[in-house]
């Protein structure tokens, strides 16, 4: 879908179609960026405090300079007031910048993608794909890096698989996290998620689900589970900043019954996100 606005750092709005990165920033040469994408509400962006804190701890882990947060709200502000358009997807993307030369930053909006509700609908199909454990610190644990390249791939094969979107689980058969979102499953009214403790992405929105579990009746267990563990839940789904709460319709095949678990975070979650 094409871009609705884009400001960008020391120039302001920009045309989205006008390009606004060097072909020699290391962004594009060596996927040596950071970026934060997150869903907008009625003009408010979601955790953006939360969201721009994680920015900088992805760029501190990869060497780059610290992102001036402020700026990058106001780009916020700009971009979003030039798209007019209350529901739809925000973007902070932080660069080394030419040689030599500045960093860059910038600010993107976007329509919400308009495949997501239909698939909140039937539910997604999950596969297993194996991902090494990123526990060591050289392996970027918990970062947002704009080396995505493995994270697409994943997502083409569990499409050539028959699938929607894929799941990882490391060599001891441990689940981490999706692509682009952290899983989940219940057990009765118990629901598991992996521990941040396994390298995964500290998702913004698991981390408002795991406020939200209790009043929705549901205790909240992380740690680390085999992915048998996850194939024999009540239900499962999966948790992004733009997806929101999506239900796991089958795993490698099997399918899942809906449950009413996913359902009554997502309308928490809407509740919370439009207050």
């Amino acid at each position: 879908m094409p871009a609705l606005a884009l400001a960008v750092l020391g120039r302001g709005l920009v045309d989205p179609s006008e390009p606004v990165l060097r072909i020699d920033d290391d962004a594009v040469a060596r996927g040596l960026g950071v970026f934060e994408t997150l869903r907008v509400y009625g003009g408010r962006p979601f955790r953006l405090r939360e969201h721009l804190d994680r920015l900088a701890g992805s760029a501190a882990r990869v060497g780059l300079e610290a992102p001036p947060l402020i700026e990058l709200e106001r780009l916020a502000q700009l971009a979003l007031g030039e798209a007019a358009s209350p529901d739809c997807v925000l973007r902070f993307t932080w660069t080394p910048g030419a040689p030599g030369g500045d960093p860059a930053a910038f600010a993107l909006v976007a329509p919400i993608p308009d495949w997501i509700e239909p698939a909140r609908e039937r539910g997604q199909r999950l596969v297993s794909l194996f991902q090494p454990r990123r526990s060591a610190p050289w392996l970027l644990p918990g970062t947002k890096s704009t080396s995505y390249a493995v994270n697409m791939a994943a997502e083409a094969e569990a499409k050539r698989r028959g699938a929607d979107d894929a799941v990882f689980v490391d060599a001891d058969g441990i689940v981490l996290e999706g692509p682009v979102t952290n899983i989940w499953w219940r057990r009765g009214s118990t629901l598991r998620t992996p521990s941040l403790e396994l390298g995964i992405l500290a998702g913004e929105t698991r981390a408002a689900l795991v406020e939200l579990a209790a009043a929705c009746g549901y205790g909240i267990e992380e740690g680390a589970f085999p992915l048998a563990d996850l194939a024999g839940a009540d239900e499962a789904f999966t948790s992004s900043s733009v997806r929101e709460v999506m239900p796991v319709a089958a795993l490698d095949g099997a399918a899942f019954d809906r449950g009413p678990a996913a359902a009554a975070l997502q309308a928490a979650l809407r509740r919370l996100a439009t207050l």
